[in-house]
């Protein structure tokens, strides 16, 4: 979106532990990351440190940035800078704190603050997956173009965020979530305790009777590889129970969006353990009261990742049928379709770039007014 200009914008990466920051040009980082510890139990030291990062940065460059745009765990209210609520990794923010109003007051320019699903579903409409596809569609003769894309992160939660019509949907409420919707496999329980890093360890252990301490999802994938010690149809199964979870997810966000669908975050390295359940529960079927099945979806799911599906993707049931009363024809497609695929440039990457783009477009929105 971004990718030749030359503006500056100074950018967070916030961790609990750590705070990470850069600065973007063209979509590109220009200098090597600064890391500062985050003191996230201590809100006059953690604030203290996010003006000494940013102040790094500066000392960095050659220009001053246009603007500070950054992804911060929320709950938050977004579209004021304000951070506050439960913050596991932060909680000396529980009780709110005006962050972006204070870093707009101590370095005089505009200050973006966003949740992290929505800027990584930025980055991948504006400068990841959903250009590449558009562009692999025109390279093979396609003629349509996709506009709506829902990013979704396989981490310690289930992030979302919503790109409709090119523009990131930040609701009335900085509130677009999934994590909270119902668990397919348990539908008393919130979907993001079935799709999570703590859903993996959890259906491990209890698949496999183990007891072992400090599991992650690389040894549990580790496992289903056959290159550690463990139960591999256990880790399997673990996978797949989380990728199930997550494809009723897909099914319900996609249908009330009728979007593509991009998928990153650490887990990720195990899709192909995750992705066979995923789809085939976006595939399924559901019945009606009178006994009549239909599908799941009501668009055919394809996997992006695939060239071959792609390419069915790609040309869907297009035929030409007759204008009436001219001897003109029109191209029509029946085919409804959407798809999955997985961050080529990762989630890191792509929550930057979205950072990068979104404080350009605002800035010159605001321009143009």
């Amino acid at each position: 979106m971004y990718r030749f200009d030359n503006r500056i914008v100074a950018t967070l990466d916030a961790g609990g532990t750590n705070l990470v920051f850069g600065a973007m040009r063209g979509c590109d980082f220009i200098i090597d990351p600064i890391t500062i510890p985050s003191c996230s139990d201590n809100l006059d030291k953690c604030l203290a440190n996010i003006v000494e990062g940013f102040s790094q940065v500066f000392a960095k460059l050659d220009e001053k940035p246009v603007a500070i745009s950054f992804a911060f765990p929320g709950p938050a209210d977004y579209a004021t800078g304000v951070i506050g609520g439960y913050l596991p990794n932060f909680p000396s923010f529980r009780d709110g704190v005006a962050l972006g109003p204070f870093l707009q007051a101590r370095f005089d320019m505009p200050v973006f603050i966003n949740n992290d699903g929505d800027l990584f579903a930025y980055g991948e409409a504006t400068g990841g997956v959903l250009p590449e596809i558009n562009k692999r569609i025109a390279d093979l003769g396609g003629q349509k173009v996709y506009r709506n894309l829902l990013g979704f992160t396989f981490g310690t939660g289930l992030g979302i965020g919503e790109v409709i019509n090119g523009q990131l949907n930040l609701g009335n409420n900085s509130c677009v979530e999934t994590f909270i919707l119902r668990n397919k496999r348990c539908p008393d329980i919130i979907a993001e305790d079935g799709a999570s890093i703590r859903a993996v360890i959890r259906e491990y252990k209890e698949i496999s009777g183990s007891e072992e301490e400090g599991l992650t999802p690389y040894d549990i994938f580790q496992i289903a590889e056959g290159t550690r010690e463990g139960n591999p149809e256990a880790a399997k199964e673990a996978f797949a129970r989380f990728g199930e979870v997550a494809g009723d997810v897909f099914a319900t966000a996609v249908c009330l969006t009728d979007s593509l669908v991009v998928v990153g975050g650490g887990v990720t390295g195990a899709m192909k353990y995750i992705k066979p359940a995923l789809l085939a529960e976006m595939r399924s079927q559901i019945r009606t009261l009178s006994g009549d099945s239909i599908d799941r979806m009501p668009m055919r799911v394809f996997d992006l990742d695939n060239d071959d599906e792609f390419a069915i993707f790609v040309t869907g049931s297009s035929r030409t049928i007759p204008i009436s009363g001219t001897d003109r024809t029109a191209i029509y497609d029946p085919m409804k379709r959407t798809g999955i695929s997985i961050s080529k440039i990762g989630a890191s990457k792509a929550i930057s770039i979205g950072a990068y783009n979104y404080a350009l477009a605002q800035i010159d929105k605001d321009s143009a007014i």
